[in-house]
């Protein structure tokens, strides 16, 4: 171990810098630290380690998602540090979100200590259990004193609060770090001693957290039945090659067809003799179809897909569900006859002997290429840009194995409706556990940090409810390009039994804006582009640059796309009969 590791200035700066190193050891190599006075000692102590790369972003809840984009992509846990009082709760809702869909955060609130609280003392809420049941741990760390019992204690805790981050199931841990004055590093000589009795031995047994195989599990004890589906639901899974292949293997043995989410790596990366559906969206709003493909068994790869068309086709069908997730809690909304099996997709045993080819998935093939047809084919209402031409234009140009992150609200339920089945292994990203449009652009930046050229396809409003986002544009290492669709407002309620309320529902539900987004870009030194056709959109993104965000703001009209979204969805469903 390198000496300077540890800091034996003070009683802060040695148990700060134990705990990194006990960080370091423990599988960490990221933190996204935000200023503050009383979280002195764990800044200096990550910035000064030469493992862990620790970048400074003013705003905490943009700090927050931002760490949640780099932890989605490494599959590693990632450190939030910042001050005491209200910083801590701005967090809050990318705590949320990490808890909801599985992502290893840990957060280090700093604090003062036990005697300054309850008192008016300046900067100070009650931090304990700060976030409630929205973590897999909680502990509030001891007063730092220099002593080899005590920083023990220090090492274990965070070592297990590593641990807690990735087992039994991903999700941010809390360590409320309270820390008396002095905060600088200030010389005491009485530390010097306990300081160099920490050795390389301290360390030794310490290592990142070991995920255990579970064992094959056997989907059908009963057998599986001819007319079964399974539903792809969204996923971000480490080893997409391996998930992929798994399934599509499953697949062919059971003979069934393949329901892929937009957004989940079955759409974009399925072996070419699996049946992959995409239109299943359009082709069950026809009642008569819908009867027909009604299933015995459904096959749930984690969450239930964005749509509520199908989501409603399976809770009506009285199917026998069996519901896949490495999440321990209850994943079904739909309270269906749902066994869970708490078990990697990887684990599933597929049938010894292949299915044969039925009727019913034939079925489902013609019924997906006559609505893939019709959403392709329909003429387009004139007067602009259609939002669903955007997301297949995207599907059309984008590079192979590209990273796409998709903004909640009306993007994610586009990118079902209108990105086709391909074989470019795009690899996409989302924040799907809460579903809310907060932070989208700092996990996306996130997500771009020190990786491969990405894509953000976001509404108006979610970029701006993001926008201070656009600070970390100086710190990126690598390179975003945002695609903006600019409907001035909220397009999903205009399809929602809402938008007939009247003269209330632009103000209280569209939430009309007027941004103009090339000066908002510019106060922020980030490249803006005004798209003006489908042509130019491809000649746009299909000259990716390797470094720095861009914007491509595309400008359409919600209230016409929402009555074209309606007239391509009758015309796919009339397009099954």
């Amino acid at each position: 171990m390198n000496r300077t590791e540890i800091d034996g200035r003070s009683v802060n700066t040695l148990w700060a810098s134990v705990l990194v190193v006990t960080l370091w050891r423990c599988g960490v190599r990221q933190a996204v630290v935000s200023p503050g006075s009383r979280s002195t000692p764990l800044t200096l102590a990550l910035a000064r380690h030469p493992g862990i790369e620790a970048i400074a972003v003013l705003d905490e809840r943009s700090a927050a998602f931002f760490a949640l984009g780099l932890a989605r992509r490494s599959f590693a846990p990632v450190v939030l540090v910042c001050t005491s009082g209200t910083a801590g709760a701005n967090y809050f809702p990318a705590v949320i979100e990490a808890q909801e869909s599985g992502v290893p955060l840990i957060i280090l609130t700093a604090d003062r200590p036990p005697e300054m609280r309850a008192c008016a003392s300046g900067q100070t809420i009650d931090q304990q259990k700060l976030f409630g049941a929205n973590v897999n741990f909680h502990h509030e760390l001891a007063v730092p004193e220099a002593s080899l019992a005590m920083l023990a204690y220090l090492r274990q805790t965070l070592a297990h609060a590593c641990q807690s981050a990735r087992q039994p199931q991903f999700g941010p841990v809390h360590l409320n770090v309270p820390f008396r004055d002095p905060l600088a590093p200030m010389l005491d000589e009485a530390v010097a001693p306990v300081a160099s009795a920490i050795g390389e031995e301290f360390f030794t047994h310490l290592a990142p957290a070991q995920l255990v195989d579970l064992v094959p599990v056997k989907i059908w004890p009963r057998g599986a039945s001819p007319r079964g589906v399974i539903v792809a639901g969204p996923a971000s899974p480490e080893n997409v090659t391996y998930y992929v292949t798994n399934v599509s293997v499953l697949a062919r043995a059971l003979g069934w067809p393949i329901l892929a989410d937009g957004i989940s790596p079955l759409r974009h990366d399925a072996a070419k003799d699996a049946l992959v559906i995409t239109a299943y969206d359009a082709i069950l709003r026809n009642p008569a179809i819908a009867n027909e493909l009604r299933p015995q068994q459904v096959l749930c790869l984690g969450d239930w897909p964005t749509s509520k068309v199908l989501r409603a086709w399976i809770a009506s069908s009285g199917a026998e569900i069996v519901q896949v997730s490495q999440r321990s809690d209850n994943r079904d909304a739909l309270h269906g006859r749902t066994r869970h099996l708490c078990a990697p997709v990887e684990a599933l045993v597929t049938p010894k002997r292949k299915a044969r080819a039925t009727g019913y998935a034939a079925v489902w093939r013609k019924a997906e290429q006559a609505a893939r047809a019709a959403l392709t084919s329909v003429p387009r209402l004139r007067g602009g840009i259609f939002e669903g031409d955007v997301v297949s234009t995207l599907a059309d140009v984008l590079p192979k194995k590209t990273t796409v992150f998709v903004a909640s609200s009306m993007p994610v339920r586009d990118v079902e409706y209108f990105w086709p089945a391909t074989m470019k292994g795009h690899r996409f990203y989302f924040n799907r556990g809460a579903n809310g449009i907060d932070g989208t652009l700092s996990t996306a930046l996130g997500v771009a940090h020190g990786g491969v050229p990405t894509v953000l396809l976001t509404g108006d409003l979610a970029f701006l409810h993001d926008s201070n986002g656009l600070l970390l544009s100086a710190k990126l290492r690598g390179a975003l390009t945002v695609v903006l669709i600019n409907n001035q407002g909220g397009g999903i309620f205009e399809h929602l039994p809402v938008a007939g309320i009247g003269s209330a529902f632009e103000e209280f539900f569209a939430t009309p804006q007027e941004v103009d987004f090339a000066k908002l870009c510019a106060a922020h030194g980030v490249e803006h582009r005004l798209i003006r056709s489908l042509a130019e959109l491809k000649r746009a993104v299909g000259a990716a640059p390797r470094q720095g965000v861009r914007v491509l703001e595309v400008r359409t009209d919600r209230k016409r796309d929402a009555a074209m979204r309606k007239r391509l969805f009758a015309a796919a469903a009339e397009a099954t009969k």
